[in-house]
């Protein structure tokens, strides 16, 4: 049949260059990968500075692989060309700007609907990550400041007077980065950091005490305004402070419509179900990486989820 493959891969993040990695290499000859950008590791690509440490242990997950796909700490620039290696070396088939519509079964296969046209598959692996969709605050956004709105470091110049919103790894880090040129305020709304790594909580703590850092804890963003195109924040303080950029690092969310549309079953938390293959309610359609994960995904967590799969996949043929 026209455009069968035996596994179609979703998401051309670690997770899925694992799967078709490690499709090939059990012996499957006719693996596809599709990725709605136009390269993989789109999440890497923009939401982790230039230089990022990625580190193999990453806050008490499993760092162990226990597939073919290794995996060792280095930076943001090391880990792509790593990524870029394991592709051209597997020769793998990959559709980039092929966002993908729909999954749909079809007596024993599977339909996938995407731009670039329709593929039938024996398995599809899902791997779509959060990050991909980054969470937005619940009060308006003026679309006037959409240039001066961020969700990462695009477009941030020296001199200028930014907030940082979030209490997590990335929004550590693009503050520390950011303070070294410009006026940079990190808040969030606890009044302690509980999602930190060691190095960045103590890089946040250093940049503070220096003087290069401000912070702003336990005050919640209430609502912006633009104020002649720069951001007025009202804090639940009642203070109100103008910046020139704002930039939102509040995580991701699940791509929920997809998934509905594709019929996999969600629990009350909007996270997929699987059982312990990582196989959805749909027979054949499973999900690993990120959205998968109940307790935080890391790299090597997403690699071990497609040796998972495809292990589960291979024994049961």
């Amino acid at each position: 049949m026209e455009n069968l493959y035996d596994v179609v891969v979703i998401g051309g993040g670690p997770f899925g260059i694992a799967s078709v990695v490690e499709a090939k290499k059990a012996g499957f000859k006719n693996v596809l990968l599709l990725e709605k950008g136009d390269n993989h590791s789109q999440t890497i690509r923009k939401f982790y500075k230039d230089g990022k440490r990625v580190d193999k242990v990453y806050k008490g997950l499993e760092s162990e692989t226990r597939g073919c796909v290794e995996f060792f700490d280095g930076t943001k620039e090391s880990t792509l060309n790593y990524f870029d290696k394991l592709l051209d070396d597997g020769d793998i088939e990959a559709v980039f700007n092929a966002e993908v519509e729909s999954v749909k079964k079809d007596g024993d296969l599977l339909i996938v609907t995407t731009a670039k046209g329709v593929f039938k598959a024996k398995n599809v692996m899902v791997g779509i990550g959060r990050m991909g969709k980054p969470n937005k605050p619940e009060y308006k956004i003026p679309p006037s400041l959409i240039q001066v709105v961020n969700y990462n470091l695009n477009n941030c110049n020296c001199g200028e007077k930014i907030i940082v919103v979030g209490g997590g790894n990335s929004a550590a880090e693009y503050a520390v980065d950011l303070s070294g040129c410009n006026d940079v305020t990190l808040n969030y709304r606890r009044s302690t950091f509980t999602r930190l790594n060691d190095i960045n909580l103590a890089a946040v703590e250093d940049s503070a005490r220096d003087g290069k850092l401000t912070l702003k804890l336990g005050v919640d963003i209430t609502g912006i305004e633009n104020d002649n195109g720069k951001v007025s924040v009202s804090y639940s303080d009642g203070s109100v402070v103008i910046y020139d950029r704002i930039i939102y690092a509040i995580g991701g969310s699940t791509p929920v419509d997809f998934l509905q549309k594709c019929g996999i079953e969600l629990d009350s938390d909007t996270k997929p179900i699987v059982d312990e293959n990582l196989q959805t309610n749909v027979k054949g359609l499973y999900v690993g990486g990120d959205i998968a994960s109940k307790n935080g995904a890391s790299i090597v967590s997403a690699l071990n989820d497609a040796h998972k799969i495809i292990n589960y996949i291979i024994n049961k043929a």
